[in-house]
């Protein structure tokens, strides 16, 4: 924690950034059998060949999966996890306050980058946080099937969001650079917010490519409903992370029931339902 607040967050962040792109086959082999080493990943469920197969690190580490890897459960109405990672917090919201931790909460307007008419649709709403490790899988996935209607950028810090972190950084997630995805579906609205971190200086989305990094004080993209890459169906690729980090999932109040059992420190995966709608979609 003390290195963190003396740590060159941006410069670590680009340092990071140039490396994993290196194509250079020496380097970005070394690289990417050193990871699956250290952090014994499953490179089994790799759609392509373990190093050859990927130009750079950083195309191992957003890795697609090989067909089937992840099936989407069967019920139309299971709210989707839209990662693979551990579940940091999971619950209902406290009016506009979201449980980072027990006895620490920050705000859904502080998480949407100040935007009350939005946050306030979420209010005493569900909420799941996803901790996506270095080992996890990073492609970000639709939980819902809907629309993106509009991304926003909201600057902020680059600190690690892991569990120690999360314990003694109050607001960690409102206070780290973030991309918003506000998503609307037949039923109504809910949210993706992908967080990033230490070493997390890239983000990356299905519709629009590479949108972080990103220089000035936030920046929004609205899409009207004839957009056709903005429409998402369930289990479809929403995003990716350009190393890990920590995705937020909103509900509005009414909407879904979490399934009973899940708890914090649970392992999810892409596909794995979380939770059910408490109406049957809309055709």
């Amino acid at each position: 924690m003390a290195l963190q607040y003396v740590l060159p967050a941006r410069l670590l962040a680009w340092l990071v950034y140039r490396a994993t792109r290196s194509q250079r086959p020496w380097f970005k082999d070394l690289l990417i059998r050193g990871f699956v080493r250290l952090y014994a990943v499953d490179s089994s469920e790799a759609d392509a060949p373990v190093p050859s197969g990927y130009a750079s690190f950083n195309a191992f580490f957003t890795r697609e999966l090989r067909p089937g890897a992840r099936p989407l459960d069967a019920d139309p109405q299971a709210v989707l996890s839209p990662a693979d990672g551990t579940i940091q917090q999971i619950g209902i919201l406290r009016g506009d306050e979201i449980l980072q931790v027990k006895g620490q909460y920050y705000s859904s307007t502080e998480l949407l980058g100040g935007d009350a008419g939005r946050a306030g649709r979420y209010h005493d709403g569900c909420f799941v946080t996803i901790y996506l490790a270095p080992w996890n899988y990073h492609r970000v996935h639709m939980p819902l099937g809907g629309r993106v209607e509009r991304m926003s950028h909201v600057p902020g810090e680059l600190w690690s969001v892991n569990a120690t972190t999360a314990a003694r950084v109050p607001r960690l997630f409102a206070r780290n650079e973030r991309l918003v995805c506000h998503c609307s579906a037949p039923w109504g609205p809910f949210a993706v917010v992908l967080v990033g971190a230490l070493n997390v200086g890239s983000i990356s989305t299905a519709w629009a490519g590479e949108v972080l990094p990103r220089p000035g004080s936030g920046s929004h993209w609205d899409y009207p409903p004839e957009v056709a890459a903005t429409r998402l169906g369930r289990g479809a690729t929403l995003g990716q992370f350009n190393m890990g980090s920590t995705v937020v999932l909103l509900l509005p109040p009414g909407v879904a029931q979490w399934r009973r059992g899940l708890a914090v420190g649970d392992c999810v995966r892409v596909g794995e339902s979380l939770g059910r709608l408490l109406a049957p979609p809309a055709p």
